[in-house]
């Protein structure tokens, strides 16, 4: 008999481990799972091995589409906060339940390449920890059994399988390629005789199969609102085109006025600051903002706030589309809005942004404070302060961190007002916000200069923001001269409803005016009395600002509030 050859201890112990590890991950793999959003919804995302990507909407049907995954591996969706009730409607009134999430569907439609690239690294960082508990649970069971065993039964066993190690592993192989080939066949194939929805057809969900209610919901309504996207996404790229075309004959004129002379001369390593402001989620314009940092070549992006309409889970595909626009290696600095949440702050950082909370941080130079607002609004339900201080306190606090850490350049708030104290300490030289939907400024306010950015998506009270732009929307670009510590000059970039762009020239910053006997910053914002609001009260202070009935305006805001529309912070 010919002896068997025992393969050595190191090679034996690779073999191991290394079919501990496959098995441990494509357990990872075929039981991952996550939680995100699709579309207007929350939805819950699991591998399984079916072949197919089912998107489960309840009473309403299910959408099918062959999985674009190797190995039979498929995804089922589970789309939540559908209600059972949806059986006993017909097709217009199902239609009418579903119409409020339109904007937020045009969305997905707009960019559903975020979506998908969201929910693939949730899968695999999910696959990544089901895969690494999956190998602490084998290694201390390998442990136990170690122990359980003894010296002697150890060494017994070595000697009876260390021999067979080529037939053992054989064998492990075999089971592998059979449970492979067992689960390949087990793929489920699109059902005969359900044709694949014409709706889709030239879309990303080209050859998708839909059962139920939702086939005639689809059938009916889904030409409507791929009309909508194939519109929207038309007037986005023509305004982008607008946009670059505008920027070139921009470029033009300055150089001509450079070489007449009537140019001021700008300090080569002076710091572009690219302003957007109110978004609310009409990610349409994400690519503009990407054109316009580019094109400019933008050192730093700051964001004043209302990046959502709400705040809510579902509308991490705003956050994602507007991170998108970020060129790399350009921060992004945030003092979120009141239409914004905790929740769009923690969404904001994931992508590496810098979300302010009442401290000074530096991007490229520039020594920037803010703060998120205190105020939440929500549709429907009004405004309320959400935090534990109130607009006016939060005001003070800001006036005292600027005098106390010094050398700040430049204050980032969602409220204009918010940042008067500051200004009128003379600790801060100027400040950057939104939230009125209206541009004002640059001009001069206490011992400091205050801009207020226009809305990046064109938002008009009472007006969707998603679909082709209902208002003008604006975006700035400021230069910052770090040598002598001010912003040099103001330039607007604008998008009109018709889809032109517009680049208008810099307008320089005015120079501050000194009051009569004041010479130097005050030494304490302190002494300066700020009666705080009643606490959690949601009734309008005088450092609260609703938004105007239109946008786009030059004009100062008015600190009265407007009737408030769907928009109104």
């Amino acid at each position: 008999m010919t002896e068997r050859r025992t393969p050595p201890r190191w090679l034996r112990w690779t073999l191991v481990v290394t079919a501990a590890v496959v098995a441990c991950v494509v357990y990872g793999v075929t039981t991952a799972s996550a939680e995100l959003n699709l579309g207007p919804h929350e939805a819950v995302y699991e591998v399984d091995t079916d072949g197919l990507v089912v998107t489960d909407l309840g009473p309403l049907g299910t959408l099918e589409i062959d999985s674009p995954l190797p190995l039979g591996l498929g995804v089922d969706v589970t789309v939540q906060e559908i209600p059972a009730d949806l059986t006993a409607v017909d097709d217009a009134s199902t239609l009418d339940k579903l119409v409020g999430d339109l904007d937020r569907y045009l969305q997905f439609y707009d960019s559903p390449q975020i979506t998908f690239d969201a929910v693939t690294w949730a899968l695999v960082a999910s696959a990544a920890r089901r895969t690494v508990g999956a190998l602490v649970v084998v290694a201390l069971a390998a442990w136990g059994v170690r122990l359980l065993l003894g010296p002697r039964r150890r060494d017994e066993l070595s000697a009876t399988l260390a021999p067979r190690t080529w037939q053992l592993t054989a064998g492990a192989v075999v089971v592998g390629v059979v449970g492979s080939t067992l689960v390949a066949a087990d793929v489920t194939p699109p059902r005969a005789g359900r044709p694949a929805s014409e709706v889709f057809a030239g879309t990303a969900l080209e050859g998708a199969r839909i059962t139920g209610r939702l086939a005639s919901v689809v059938d009916t309504y889904g030409g409507q609102l791929l009309e909508l996207y194939e519109e929207n996404e038309a007037f986005y790229a023509a305004a982008d085109d607008d946009l670059h075309d505008a920027w070139r004959a921009w470029e033009i004129r300055d150089a001509v006025r450079t070489n007449l002379g009537a140019a001021s001369p700008v300090p080569e390593d002076a710091v572009t600051m690219l302003v957007v402001s109110d978004l609310h989620c009409n990610t349409g314009m994400s690519p503009l903002i990407r054109s316009t940092a580019e094109l400019s070549g933008t050192d730093v992006m700051l964001n004043a706030g209302d990046t959502t309409m709400n705040g809510t889970a579902v509308e991490k595909a705003c956050v994602d589309s507007f991170a998108a626009a970020v060129p790399d290696d350009v921060p992004m600095i945030v003092a979120d809005g009141n239409h914004d949440s905790v929740l769009t702050s923690a969404q904001e950082a994931a992508h590496g942004q810098v979300v302010l909370d009442g401290s000074v941080v530096e991007a490229s130079g520039v020594r920037i404070l803010g703060d998120r607002d205190v105020l939440e609004t929500r549709i429907g339900e009004g405004t309320t302060v959400a935090r534990e201080r109130t607009p006016a306190e939060q005001a003070a606090e800001l006036a005292a961190t600027a005098c106390t850490e010094g050398d700040v350049d430049l204050l980032l708030v969602h409220t204009p007002v918010v940042g008067d104290p500051a200004l009128e300490s003379g600790c801060v030289p100027f400040q950057v916000s939104g939230h009125t939907h209206r541009r004002a400024g640059p001009v001069q306010v206490g011992q400091g200069i205050r801009y207020v950015s226009a809305s990046t998506a064109g938002a008009a009270s009472g007006q969707a923001t998603v679909g082709p732009l209902r208002g003008t929307a604006e975006m700035t670009l400021l230069r910052f001269d770090p040598e002598d510590g001010r912003v040099l000059d103001v330039q607007v970039v604008s998008v009109n409803p018709a889809g032109q762009a517009t680049v208008h020239d810099r307008e320089p910053v005015p120079e501050v005016v000194p009051a009569v006997g004041q010479l130097e910053p005050t030494a304490a914002p302190e002494a300066a009395p700020v009666t705080p609001s009643p606490e959690a009260s949601p009734v309008a202070t005088p450092l609260e600002l609703e938004d105007p009935p239109d946008g786009g305006s030059t004009q100062e805001p008015s600190p009265s509030p407007s009737p408030e529309g769907p928009l109104a912070p």
